[in-house]
């Protein structure tokens, strides 16, 4: 976070810094600021940038809630110090709570969506380029369940991988094998977009099968044809997830449903900052 606030201050400043705030000489002044949603959502981003605060010089942050909360039209937190600290610091903290909680915000609606199944809401790696760790702070915060974090910390044979097999069953049973000797590994998963393929992946020593644009018909055959066989790898749907159409695919019985739109569709929150104290 230290390191993505102190882009974000270069970005900002350019060659020379803040030259409307440097124009009004107020080196001395001091101010206390409100952060404050408007609206109704999910906050996350607070935690990490009140850890970090001191990137933005002589500033205080007062937590009034925590990441995870559901707000609604509320004070969420308040900024205390050096006035020229707090106004090159305004655009960054809100542009990176507005993303963040509406990333939050969008995933707690998708969690709510498929509440009393027994199914829950995966993140995927569509994430916005630089600040994959924070989406998926966020995506936690809403009440998502983290997928790989990245290419070094699962497999998952996709389906540009497999068109490079020419057969299909024993060479990727090979190179399960050779996965298997990584230390570390979250899961071994493989995609599949046809029942066929799923078939002769269920007889694979992996986690998990991703479940690729299927109907729903299919995933509960999936479902069925896991539970009558004699592994047990957990099953993923994927593919064209909307609020409307989850709870339907996670009553087909499978185990996680991917939402690339959690991180790659979701609006922001609005979040201001009003001063309290002149």
């Amino acid at each position: 976070m230290r390191e993505l606030l102190r882009r974000c201050l270069d970005e900002d400043g350019g060659l020379h810094g803040d030259v409307t705030t440097s124009s009004m000489m107020l080196s001395d002044a001091q101010g206390c600021f409100a952060i404050h949603v408007r609206g109704c959502g999910t906050v996350a981003g607070l935690n990490p940038i009140a850890d970090s605060i001191g990137v933005f010089g002589e500033l205080t942050m007062e937590l009034k809630h925590q990441d995870g909360d559901q707000v609604q039209d509320e004070q969420i937190a308040i900024l205390e110090g050096s006035m020229p600290a707090i106004l090159i610091a305004e655009r960054t903290i809100l542009n990176i709570l507005g993303h963040t909680s509406g990333i939050a915000s969008l995933t707690r609606q998708f969690v709510d969506a498929i509440a009393s199944t027994e199914c829950v809401v995966c993140d995927t790696r569509k994430t916005t380029p630089g600040l994959r760790l924070l989406d998926k702070y966020a995506v936690a915060c809403g009440g998502g369940t983290l997928h790989r974090l990245s290419l070094h910390d699962a497999v998952l044979y996709k389906d540009n991988h497999l068109a490079s097999l020419h057969d299909f069953p024993e060479q990727l049973g090979a190179a399960i094998a050779n996965a298997k000797t990584h230390q570390d590994l979250k899961c071994i998963e493989v995609e599949v977009d046809t029942l066929e393929q799923f078939e002769k992946v269920l007889l694979l020593p992996v986690d998990m099968i991703l479940l690729d644009n299927m109907t729903n018909e299919q995933l509960s055959l999936a479902v069925s044809l896991r539970n009558e066989s004699d592994s047990s790898p957990l099953l993923e749907a994927s593919g064209g997830v909307s609020l409307e159409t989850i709870r339907l695919i996670a009553e087909t019985g499978v185990d996680r449903i991917a939402v690339g739109a959690l991180t790659h569709r979701a609006p922001w929150l609005d979040i201001g900052l009003d001063i309290i104290d002149a």
